[in-house]
């Protein structure tokens, strides 16, 4: 994908950076060249943005063209709006008190070039705010009554930048414009850049590095360009193409709003938010599979009017699960009426309404893996060594997990497949991981997973490859249909 640096004037522009084209603004109008072009990173950083000037005309023609600008038009338009300024500022406040609090004045204005300020103790901020308004170049002001506060904040032109500035906005610049990205040593020419949002310090994500790295390869013989972000990266969302999430998703978490950003820029995104949303809580899945008459296990939703009835009628020991429980956590076992009440009650101080559910053992839970309506993958997840669950937390925090086993998805049990695939058409066409309990010949559907484990050795132990390049595929095929209106063959 083509970089470009829009200046008012290329011919006096007298600094470039690697690998970057510098272009004027007229001449990026005008110049049918442009127009060519697919799939530009468009930096405008053109005297004004102001409504109908030469800088608004370059991103929302860059946007008609299918480029990536910064700013974007809508961020254009944010930044107009004072209301959203005083909501920004409400938002980040302890960040900004914390920030300004060693400030002996009562008005603070912060220069943000791509991201960063010259002082490191601002940096956070500058990254809060860059996320919220990306821009190359912003100026924010605060002032200082009760509290500290965000005045404005606003685009500003390269020639308002101090010459001082100037070697660290190239330095940083520089940095980012080169990016992450991961390259084999014989890449192609990239169709598509592609983001994948993890994080390296998570303890139990859903991909380990092994897998990581196999997705990248994959994504790059297809063409993709690939490079991993992390949350630090929300404001560069709209240079990419699609964004594939492999951190563990919360709908009160930065995951899901990169998600909704990533969406509403047009990018591809798995999982898209709609699925993290029906996915991650309990609460609505229990009711979709009840409306629908897919078997689970007996399900009760709890709240704190309805504790005791709830008890009675489904017995102990029964489960207990928050309703944006994950990978095992916020998931408990209560095996008498005593620890019913007192598990129900902590539980309900983090959520008006909790999960009850039957409890089913068995020796191993099924996983079917599916995309676009079809199985990718089928594993048996055994149970803990001594353990009800999967995996098995001790009360220093080590976890323990038991054994895994993949099967070939047409040497699985057909009604496992069927089951799965039935109840993922209820909530889209992202990646999700079914699991199903089977006691005797009766199937139970368990929950359902949105951005499922995929771990090197496991998941991928049948097919190898092939299921990367299946989910790489499908990603490409979204983004050509988007762009084109078509998909490429399957």
């Amino acid at each position: 994908m083509s970089a470009l640096i829009i200046v008012p004037n290329a011919a006096k522009w007298p600094r470039h950076f690697p690998g970057v084209s510098i272009v004027s603004a007229r001449d990026y109008l005008t110049n049918p060249h442009y127009n060519e072009i697919r799939g530009a990173k468009v930096f405008n950083l053109s005297r004004s943005y102001r409504y109908q000037s030469l800088g608004y005309y370059v991103s929302l023609l860059a946007e008609a063209r299918g480029h990536r600008p910064m700013p974007s038009i809508g961020t254009i338009q944010d930044m107009k709006s004072p209301l959203l300024a005083r909501f920004a500022s409400e938002d980040l406040n302890s960040l900004i008190e914390r920030s300004l609090a060693p400030l002996k004045t009562n008005k603070f204005v912060l220069s943000i070039y791509f991201g960063r300020n010259m002082a490191k103790r601002y940096d956070r901020l500058s990254r809060n705010l860059f996320n919220m308004y990306p821009a190359p170049l912003l100026r924010a002001r605060f002032t200082r009554g009760r509290t500290w506060q965000l005045q404005s904040i606003g685009a500003i032109a390269a020639s308002e930048i101090p010459e001082t500035h100037w070697p660290f906005v190239m330095q940083v610049a520089s940095e980012h414009f080169a990016g992450k990205r991961v390259r084999t040593r014989k890449r192609r020419v990239a169709r598509y850049d592609l983001a994948i949002l993890h994080n390296p310090d998570e303890a139990n994500p859903p991909s380990d590095a092994r897998a990581l790295k196999r997705f990248t390869r994959a994504a790059e013989r297809l063409g993709f360009a690939v490079e991993f972000i992390t949350r630090d990266d929300y404001g560069r969302l709209a240079e990419f193409d699609a964004l594939f999430i492999r951190e563990t998703t919360s709908v009160n978490h930065h995951t899901y709003r990169f998600a909704r950003r990533a969406a509403a820029e047009g990018l591809v995104v798995i999982d898209d938010p709609e699925s993290i949303l029906r996915c991650t809580n309990k609460v609505y899945l229990a009711e979709l599979m009840t409306r629908h008459g897919i078997a689970a296990p007996r399900t009760r939703i709890v709240n704190r009017g309805n504790a005791e009835k709830v008890a009675s009628e489904l017995g102990v020991p029964c489960i207990l699960k928050q309703p944006d429980s994950s990978f095992s956590q916020g998931v408990v076992k209560v095996n008498d009426a005593g620890d019913f009440a007192t598990s129900v009650q902590r539980l309900l101080e983090r959520s008006d309404l909790v999960i009850a559910q039957e409890f089913l053992p068995t020796e191993f839970d099924w996983r079917v893996g599916v995309l676009d309506g079809r199985a990718l993958y089928v594993c048996k997840y055994y149970m803990a060594g001594g353990h009800w669950q999967i995996i098995h937390r001790d009360s220093t925090g080590r976890m323990r997990e038991g054994e895994a086993e993949t099967l070939a998805v047409d040497e699985a049990p057909a009604a496992v497949v069927r089951l799965a695939l039935r109840v993922t058409r209820l909530i889209g066409d992202g990646l999700y991981g079914v699991d199903i309990k089977q006691v005797g010949r009766r199937l139970y559907v368990i929950e359902v997973n949105d951005n499922p484990s995929i771990d090197g050795g496991v998941e991928d132990k049948v097919v190898g490859d092939a299921l990367y390049e299946t989910i790489m595929q499908s990603i490409m095929r979204r983004i050509e249909a988007q762009k084109f209106g078509h998909a490429a063959p399957r």
